[in-house]
Parts: structure tokens; C-alpha cells; sequence
């Protein structure tokens, strides 16, 4: 293996959700890289059918906990993206997909991250609702992002006791 990719294994290994945030704002192009890195995510049939709703007011930030029941640290993210997804078949892996390279992109950055569910939740039509999010669309996650103020460790169950050949 390359040391580029023993380095891409490494931050896999290394990311963790981070809830508590610096002040320190970030940049609109680095958010655009981050962003970019999602759009670039497998998709089934190059369907692409997410959008991206990025964030950045404070007070729009501080509106989404009260709405959600929880992830206070939302309103303390410098951002978060609403990931989007058409509502058609596989848009929800899609987006999914499109999320894992948004938060590997913030962690390659030095930026910290917190995933949030939205497919299905209580919470997603009022959110849709008041960023004016179209019809066809459906909140699919949450992502917060900014400096992380913390360095969580978490322990991961062994591989051994998850890995299965041939059958279960």
C-alpha cells in the first residue's frame, strides 16, 4: 500500500463525532471543498439526487435544536449542511454515501463533524418546510461542522467479534 492510502485509512480510523465546537468561523471556499468532496460520492445510475442547504447565520443555527428535541451543539457549529435528496429510489444510500465524504472531507481539513438523522424523523417536514426546501426533496441528514473544542475517544468492538466469512 501507498503511504497516501495508509493515510486515508488512518483518518477513517481517527474521525469521531465531535459536539463541541471553537468560535472560529471557516472559510467559504473551505466549506466549498468539503461540500465538493460530497457531490463527488458514488450514485446509483449517476442519479446525483442530493442538494446541499448550507448554514452559516447564527441564529439560523440556534433555530435548529428547538426544532429537533436535540443536537444542541448544532446551534455552536461555525456551519451545518442539510443534505437533501430527491425523492426517488436509492436517494437515501446516495445521500448517505454523499455525507460519509462530507465528513472525511471536514476531518482531512481539521475540522470536526456530527451526523444527524433527518430520513424519516418528526422533524424533517417542519425543517423543509422553513428553509423552503421543494417538494420533491427530503431532508435526508444534518451534518454540524467547525474547529473542534474536543477530542473524543470512543472504543470500537473488535473486528473478530463482527466479521462473518461465508456465513454467518
Amino acid at each position: 500500500m501507498t503511504a497516501i492510502h495508509l493515510g486515508t485509512l488512518e483518518l477513517i480510523r481517527n474521525r469521531r463525532s465531535i459536539r463541541t465546537y471553537t468560535e472560529l468561523s471557516v472559510d467559504r471556499d473551505v466549506i466549498e471543498l468539503i461540500v465538493d468532496a460530497a457531490r463527488m460520492a458514488p450514485t446509483a445510475m449517476n442519479n446525483q439526487p442530493w442538494e446541499f442547504l448550507i448554514l452559516t447565520e447564527r441564529e439560523l443555527l440556534k433555530g435548529i435544536p428547538p426544532v429537533l428535541g436535540h443536537a444542541e451543539f448544532i446551534a455552536n457549529a461555525a456551519f451545518c449542511v442539510l443534505v437533501l435528496g430527491k425523492k426517488i429510489d436509492y436517494a437515501v444510500e446516495d445521500c448517505c454515501a454523499a455525507t460519509e465524504n462530507l465528513i472525511l472531507a471536514a476531518e482531512a481539513l481539521g475540522l470536526g463533524s456530527c451526523w444527524v438523522a433527518g430520513t424519516g424523523q418528526a422533524y424533517s417536514a417542519t425543517l423543509c418546510k422553513t428553509f423552503g426546501v421543494p417538494q420533491d426533496m427530503q431532508l435526508i441528514n444534518i451534518v454540524a461542522v467547525g474547529y473542534p473544542a474536543e477530542s473524543p475517544t470512543i472504543e470500537k468492538r473488535p473486528l473478530e467479534e463482527m466479521i462473518h466469512w461465508n456465513h454467518f
